[in-house]
């Protein structure tokens, strides 16, 4: 079996690099692709509120036969349920579907307008209560997190952003680099949309592994922390045995002039 490596988040929190998300994934499906993830070594879930998927992960969790405290769950605030109260509400709902007494960490979804600083407050509450481990935010860019520097009392642990070689947001990665925050990515094989770059192929050949791995490999050489989506069991395996290799100095420099923007998600540039 294998194991991720872990990251120490800046409040001293433990987590591992490499995580499941389960975005799209419903019923059994969601329940038997995270217990096989376990079973693969995975110890992050990431799920959302968004995901209608709560309660699935919460009943694999239980039936998976690793202790609770061994399994790093994130889950995320949705959009409708943003603001203090509303926020409040939504996280005990949240709590209520997975079936645990705390999660290990709680994102802001998206950076809503007019919204972010409320929201921000109750997720710093959550945390005083201690029924979250950590807090952070996704989809945050630089003016997102310099706004929230004029009004947070604690540091986001993480940011959780789209990021692959295609969507290479360097100055969000030396932000959160420099700022303490653990950048997470989310999409971080661009949902397969690339698998059949020829650049990309190229260096898959080079190093024997799947395009998926290489780009997969290059996020954790930044530092970065991806949570691939799959319900495929061979692919579950894949995707995390990537620690047994390395892309050289050329290669990653190489990997990053892919960047093109290219996003299968919604750039969060708009809520500005």
């Amino acid at each position: 079996m294998y194991y991720s490596p872990t990251v120490i988040l800046n409040n001293g929190v433990e987590m591992p690099i490499i995580g499941l998300g389960a975005y799209d994934m419903y019923g059994t499906q969601a329940e038997h692709a995270i217990v096989n993830a376990i079973e693969a070594g995975y110890r992050l879930i990431d799920t959302a509120a968004m995901y209608g998927n709560e309660k699935e992960v919460g009943i694999a969790v239980k039936n998976c036969g690793i202790p609770r405290k061994e399994i790093f769950i994130t889950t995320k605030v949705n959009d409708p349920d943003q603001g203090f109260d509303k926020t409040m509400k939504a996280f005990e709902v949240s709590l209520k579907k997975l079936d645990m007494d705390y999660v290990d960490m709680y994102l802001i979804h998206w950076p809503l307008k007019g919204k972010r600083k409320e929201t921000w407050k109750a997720l710093e509450r959550i945390y005083a209560e201690k029924k979250a481990q950590a807090i952070g935010v996704a989809n945050y860019l630089v003016p997102f997190l310099e706004e929230l520097k004029t009004y947070s009392e604690i540091t986001p642990a993480a940011n959780q952003v789209e990021f692959t070689p295609y969507v290479f947001s360097k100055n969000l990665l030396d932000y959160c680099s420099k700022e303490q925050i653990q950048l997470q990515a989310y999409s971080p094989i661009a949902r397969g949309h690339k698998n059949s770059d020829p650049k990309l192929l190229r260096l898959s050949e080079k190093y024997k592994r799947s395009p998926a791995q290489v780009m997969l490999r290059w996020c954790v050489q930044h530092h970065v922390a991806p949570i691939p989506k799959s319900v495929n069991v061979n692919r579950l395996k894949e995707n995390i045995h990537i620690f047994d290799f390395e892309i050289n100095r050329d290669d990653m420099d190489l990997l990053d002039t892919f960047n093109e923007d290219y996003r299968v998600a919604p750039d969060p540039i708009y809520m500005l």
